[in-house]
């Protein structure tokens, strides 16, 4: 049984983000503000503005490992929506089991935000910008045996084999 945060590979970190590594040390892993809370925050490694109706990809360089039979829910932070009215493009994150390691990305879990709000949203290197919740979930007892191995990354559930 192992449940835990940890950064993507430099080598990861280098193809998806950039070859700097004193900023790939200085991040840090997902933890949770109080001692009640369910959310673990998840800080922008970079520095950002989203302007008003704008749209940006944010690198987390985190990937998660998690037991069986539970899922990573990404979720915007309440003060984003009331405050500024900045929202997560997909409104919550799956992150399945299988996503961590796969062979195209190693399970980096990226934050796309969108800016509903009538001001810049401006997030400082270090800033919280989602939470990530782990939930247990169920399945259909009647369920066929699955036999499908994810083999790479987001949104690969849905691709055919040509």
């Amino acid at each position: 049984m192992a449940r835990y945060f940890e950064k993507i590979s430099f080598e990861q970190f280098k193809k998806d983000i950039c070859d700097d590594k004193k900023l790939y040390e200085s991040y840090h892993i997902p933890k949770r503000s109080t001692k009640e809370s369910a959310g673990y925050d998840f800080e922008s490694i970079i520095d950002f503005v989203l302007s008003p109706g704008k749209i940006i990809k944010i690198p987390t360089g985190i990937k998660v490992n998690m037991n069986c039979g539970e899922v990573l829910l990404l979720t915007v932070r309440s003060s984003q929506g009331f405050k500024y009215n900045v929202r997560m493009c997909n409104q919550v994150g799956v992150i399945d089991k299988d996503y961590y390691n796969n062979s195209e990305n190693e399970g980096h879990m990226w934050v796309q935000l969108e800016n509903h709000g009538e001001k810049d949203y401006v997030v400082a290197k270090g800033d919280k910008i989602c939470q990530g919740i782990f939930v247990s979930f169920l399945t259909v007892d009647d369920e066929e045996k699955i036999e499908t191995v994810r083999t790479s990354g987001i949104g690969s559930t849905d691709r055919k084999d040509d």
